[in-house]
């Protein structure tokens, strides 16, 4: 199968040598999203506003390939804290309402540029 890289100003570039995202015919994998404004390639200040940013900038590659929150199957939350466990999910649920995917959530020391939160996932396009 052909491997098509995915890339959309409407998300932060890429901050080393990796996609944005990467199609593997109906599999679309997404690298980690952290916090980032792509307007002003600025991380958002606290745990609210950085999940906030990351689920959109998830949502803005979704949308660069047609597709939306319903066709994740699975994410991956990392986190800075797990005491901000309950603020990210919370969060997190008014993303995903209905069906969510497939999680796992774990505590990390250290993300790219201090954040405090990094989310991926995994989407699936339709069957035709």
């Amino acid at each position: 199968m052909e491997k098509v890289i995915i890339s959309t100003e409407q998300a932060p570039k890429a901050i080393g040598p990796y996609s944005q995202a990467v199609r593997v015919g109906q599999l679309v994998f997404m690298s980690g999203q952290l916090g980032i404004d792509p307007k002003t390639g600025d991380l958002a200040e606290g745990i609210v506003a950085q999940t906030h940013q990351s689920l959109d900038n998830i949502g803005a590659v979704l949308t660069a390939l047609g597709l939306n929150y319903s066709h994740v199957v699975k994410t991956t939350v990392f986190v800075k804290d797990l005491d901000d466990f309950a603020t990210v999910n919370e969060i997190y649920g008014s993303v995903f309402k209905d069906a969510p995917p497939a999680r796992s959530c774990v505590e990390v020391s250290r993300l790219p540029k201090r954040a405090l939160v990094e989310i991926e996932c995994i989407a699936v396009y339709p069957e035709k």
